[in-house]
């Protein structure tokens, strides 16, 4: 199976995927539930939100790896890229990189999200045979992808216990979810994604980023990975005569003299 073929196959699965963890556009979780089968509601932290979406949805893709013949080979540390290596269980050659990723829509501009991070641009990134923080060297992946999941925030009283009987009527603490699979350097911003970290972020235009079509989509992933890896290392001086190192885009391109 090629990248394309993989894409195409995911997305497909992913069709099914919502009806699988949402009803009536509201996520089907609603707490955690104790022996003595009593409820307790779910924090609207998005950390937390985030990993519980991670554990609920993983079940339904390890079907689409099984019917596809894949293995699902895990991080063997945390904070390893990526989330799930997919190994094709015919090829061992055949591996795609999917990350997992969770966001949600601002509140008052519901066409953008609050954004996420793809990755570093780091050791792994710029050495593509290193073992560095990844679970197989970065060059080994056929393709790069990210799973994805925007939501709309609830506000609701947390922190409350419910019994069995009260779980229809426990509100969930997101609802109109709506999943993407792109592929990673198709929605890459040319900003880094977290504070001093090493980290690629991503667009934030929500249709940019369901249709991938990030700066680098046109541009292609050879630009892309050559931005990334000489980001913040290429040094120029600017008209005042001052030295600056690039970490814009359009300062990259005119740099490479791919455009004035």
């Amino acid at each position: 199976m090629d990248k394309q073929m993989f894409k195409k196959e995911f997305r497909v699965f992913l069709c099914s995927l919502k009806d699988k963890i949402c009803e009536k556009n509201e996520w089907k979780v609603k707490g955690f539930i104790d022996i003595d089968k009593t409820i307790f509601s779910i924090s609207n932290d998005t950390k937390i939100i985030s990993k519980i979406l991670e554990i609920h949805i993983f079940p339904f893709i390890q079907d689409f790896a099984i019917q596809y013949n894949f293995d699902i080979v895990l991080p063997n540390h945390q904070n390893y890229y990526p989330d799930l290596s997919f190994v094709s269980k015919i090829d061992s050659h055949i591996k795609f990189a999917v990350d997992l990723k969770t966001t949600y829509r601002i509140e008052n501009n519901p066409t953008l999200c609050n954004g996420f991070t793809l990755g570093s641009h780091g050791e792994y990134f710029k050495n593509r045979e290193s073992t560095k923080n990844i679970q197989f060297p970065y060059k080994e992946y056929l393709g790069h992808f990210c799973l994805g999941i925007i939501y709309d925030r609830v506000i609701v009283n947390e922190l409350q216990r419910y019994i069995l009987q009260d779980l229809k009527t426990i509100q969930s603490v997101i609802k109109n979810l709506d999943l993407f699979f792109v592929e990673k350097y198709k929605i890459a911003s040319d900003s880094s994604g977290s504070g001093n970290t090493a980290n690629i972020g991503s667009i934030k235009n929500i249709n940019d980023i369901f249709n991938e079509k990030g700066i680098f989509a046109e541009l292609g992933e050879e630009i892309f990975d050559d931005y990334w890896i000489n980001y913040g290392q290429i040094s120029v001086v600017d008209a005042k005569g001052n030295i600056k190192k690039i970490t814009k885009l359009k300062k990259y391109l005119a740099y490479r003299g791919k455009y004035e």
